[in-house]
């Protein structure tokens, strides 16, 4: 089951979604292959600090995020990776590096990238590092209103 505040969310709004079990895996592209989705349809949650604020870069499994087309797209004079150490405490519900892309429940905002729109579905972690949830994309933006730009390109 995903984390208890995105399935009642989910459940909340009335959205359907598909969980999907796998066996334990830690990277993007190790559950893409686990779960048997293509690197594309997966999205990955990437924390950055923006001008040292905390905020979540939702992105295909299959790319990297561009830095540089983030801080353009944000404004931000510096766009960073953050450190585990730096945004782990916020997610006391998820296991570390498997947070959902709901930045809304943990009041981060989303940036997606505009790769992911082109897919009907999208796939992503559930708060474990053995569960997916899959929904619809556009139930996704709805819920969630990631702003999206381009910020991202294949690793």
């Amino acid at each position: 089951m995903p984390v208890e505040a995105l399935e009642k969310f989910l459940n909340e709004n009335e959205i359907r979604y598909v969980c999907v079990s796998h066996s334990p895996a830690f990277t993007a592209q190790e559950i893409a292959a686990s779960a048997h989705i293509s690197g594309k349809e997966l999205a990955k949650t990437v924390i950055v600090e923006l001008d040292g604020v905390l905020a979540m870069a939702v992105l295909p499994a299959s790319h990297q995020v561009d830095l540089e087309a983030l801080k353009i797209l944000t404004g931000a004079e510096e766009v960073n990776l953050a450190s585990e150490e730096r945004f782990g405490a916020m997610f006391p519900d998820c296991d570390p590096g498997a947070m959902p892309p709901f930045g809304n429940l943990y009041d981060i905002p989303v940036y997606a990238a505009e790769a992911l729109v082109e897919d009907e579905e999208i796939a992503f972690n559930a708060g474990s590092h053995t569960e997916l949830v899959r929904l619809a994309f556009a139930d996704f933006s709805r819920l969630v209103a990631p702003r999206i730009g381009r910020f991202a390109r294949r690793a």
